[in-house]
């Protein structure tokens, strides 16, 4: 933790209007901000600390996901094999994907 931090836990539920966005601060500095309804979080750093931000929102996405796949296995897209076969059933007079098919 840096300097100029405070340390502190908190504790919240997501609620059913629960959002997030990246947006920019009037300066033009990127923003991470956690809508969770009714509290919203804003996560961002100096001009100095960007390649921390960014490897920080790169965990955060990973473990994110991580905890979204535990919590809901059956949200997670399925591979394309699992909705249509690899290869194409061709009907013709040699049969089901017969003679030079």
């Amino acid at each position: 933790m840096s300097d100029y931090s405070t340390a502190f836990q908190m504790a919240c539920a997501p609620g059913p209007n629960a959002a997030v966005a990246m947006s920019r601060l009037p300066g033009g500095l990127p923003v991470l901000v956690v809508y969770l309804d009714p509290v919203n979080i804003t996560i961002q750093c100096s001009h100095d600390h960007t390649r921390e931000l960014a490897d920080f929102c790169r965990e955060l996405a990973h473990e994110a996901a991580r905890l979204a796949a535990e919590i809901d296995p059956d949200g997670e897209p399925a591979p394309p094999e699992a909705h249509a076969p690899r290869h194409a059933l061709v009907h013709n007079e040699f049969g089901e994907s017969g003679a030079g098919h």
